[in-house]
């Protein structure tokens, strides 16, 4: 059971790209075509690995992507994070659980609740976008759960991994946000 378990929401750190790479690299492909992958566009690992360990150390305004990893138990377990920064102004997130076992159970809700805040405080967000595979069902739940607000579903390839599809657009502002921060919604 989740709640009684630690869940622990750190910084990307080197030794997490391991656990990042084999997510990537050695899932099963039904699964990254269930989420809108296109598996032509995997990179290789060196390419993945360099992409990630280059924005490790950069200071936040200067960063595309920041990542954070969901530890249960202190075992790295998943990522969330945010690219398409435009600092100051928006983002777009993304959330993965990495185990199988562990999807499905509410815990990307709870690295949400962890991340969401972090985000728009590290990177002074205006607005944080999401858009997921509308033939995903999994993540338009956890968005709504949060308090997102979906703002319409169109046809395009929402990221650098994915082939062209109908995506759903949720947005949370930051009056959005705050005003979920003042019921004390956010961890």
């Amino acid at each position: 059971m989740v709640a009684k378990e630690k869940l622990v929401l750190v910084n990307l750190r080197t030794d997490h790209l391991p656990f990042l790479v084999d997510y990537w690299l050695g899932s099963d492909a039904e699964y990254l075509i269930g989420m809108g992958v296109d598996l032509q566009k995997l990179p290789k690992e060196e390419d993945l690995l360099g992409m990630l360990k280059s924005q490790i150390d950069k200071p936040d305004a200067e960063k595309t992507s920041l990542a954070f990893i969901l530890e249960l138990e202190g075992r790295p377990i998943g990522h969330c994070n945010v690219n398409e920064i435009e600092f100051k102004h928006q983002a777009k997130m993304h959330l993965h659980i990495w185990p199988s076992d562990q999807r499905q159970k509410g815990i990307g809700t709870k690295m949400l609740r962890m991340a969401i805040p972090q985000f728009f405080s590290r990177l002074h967000l205006q607005s944080l976008y999401c858009e997921p595979y509308a033939a995903n069902p999994a993540p338009q739940k956890t968005l709504e759960g949060l308090g997102f607000e979906c703002l319409k579903r169109y046809r395009t390839v929402p990221g650098s991994l994915n082939f062209e599809q109908e995506v759903l657009q949720y947005c949370m502002t930051k009056p959005l946000y705050e005003e979920l921060k003042a019921k004390g919604y956010w961890a």
